[in-house]
């Protein structure tokens, strides 16, 4: 039997798409974008859509503290934080890094928001979710609070719901496109395009790990959706992993991703960011190129441009 859902409406939507007219003569493709990053301004970015399912969850179960995990330039973690303030949640992040001396970009508003941030190393983020931030949980308890935990990215079967409901968004805003780009960090907004309708054929570009990394957490996820009728498709004709574009590792853009990230900005005017949509943006001019891909296409913008700052001196 399939499940009801609460929800609650956090992002500004539908989020415009858009042609990128300038890009589509120079690639010889139409081009089109999801404007993402347009959902609001503190919840800018595609994680405010699984948020509006989870924190809808949190507040039926009665929590009043919300805890969550990322790097330390999480967008997930700066929208939680900020989702949750605007329903009456404590927001605790736990943050994979070193505290610097000088808070910017994500972490900067992090701190306005009031959030309480722990520390963790890399090795010791491997253990985010079945201890640090279970150990986390207990000890609010034990101050008499009620803990509400989201997985990183906002990335399980309920959050991936918001995707779902995306992807009906954009068959509303025109016909189907021949391939469809998205940056893949969590697993979660593929997850959710991929169990919604046929917008085009989905590429979910890797920004860290490989393909066959994420298309089991892809699965995972689709597994947990079928609770509410749903099923994903095994991937190949609707959607796959698209790796390669990794470079070094996560956060990390090479001099390409640069310059298609400067090539974006100064023949459309938009700005992505050097961890997620950087890499997918780069990704889907290199299969343009490559010949892999045409026709109609659409980049899914999915935010992360507080993430720029403090970055300047890779530019």
């Amino acid at each position: 039997m399939e499940e009801s859902v609460r929800t609650l409406s956090l992002a500004r939507r539908p989020t415009p798409m858009e042609p990128l007219q300038r890009l589509s003569r120079s690639l010889g493709v139409e081009l089109w974008v999801k404007r993402d990053d347009l959902t609001g301004f503190g919840l800018s970015g595609n994680k405010v859509r699984k948020l509006e399912y989870l924190l809808a969850d949190a507040l039926e179960q009665g929590a009043d503290t919300v805890i969550t995990t990322g790097g330390i330039q999480s967008n997930h973690a700066r929208a939680t934080a900020v989702a949750a303030r605007r329903c009456g949640l404590r927001p605790l992040l736990l943050l994979r890094g070193e505290e610097p001396e000088v808070a910017d970009g994500n972490l900067l508003l992090d701190r306005l928001l009031g959030a309480e941030v722990r520390w963790c190393s890399a090795d010791d983020y491997r253990h985010r979710r079945d201890e640090i931030m279970a150990e986390w949980a207990d000890e609010v308890r034990s101050a008499g609070a009620s803990p509400y935990v989201v997985p990183e990215g906002g990335s399980n079967g309920l959050g991936a719901l918001g995707f779902v409901a995306a992807a009906e968004e954009v068959l509303a805003q025109g016909p189907r496109f021949d391939a469809v780009f998205v940056a893949v960090g969590s697993g979660g907004t593929l997850a959710g395009l991929a169990l919604g309708p046929d917008i085009g054929r989905l590429h979910g570009v890797a920004v860290c790990d490989d393909r066959a990394t994420f298309v089991h957490i892809v699965e995972g996820i689709g597994a947990e959706a079928e609770r509410w009728g749903l099923s994903l498709p095994p991937p190949g004709a609707r959607w796959d992993v698209l790796e390669g574009y990794q470079g070094p590792g996560y956060g990390i853009a090479t001099p390409a991703v640069w310059r298609d990230i400067e090539r974006m900005a100064r023949q459309e005017g938009l700005l992505l960011d050097p961890v997620y949509t950087g890499k997918a943006w780069h990704a889907l001019c290199a299969e343009v190129a490559a010949q892999r891909v045409g026709g109609r296409v659409l980049f899914w913008h999915t935010g992360g441009t507080f993430g720029m700052f403090g970055r300047g001196h890779e530019l």
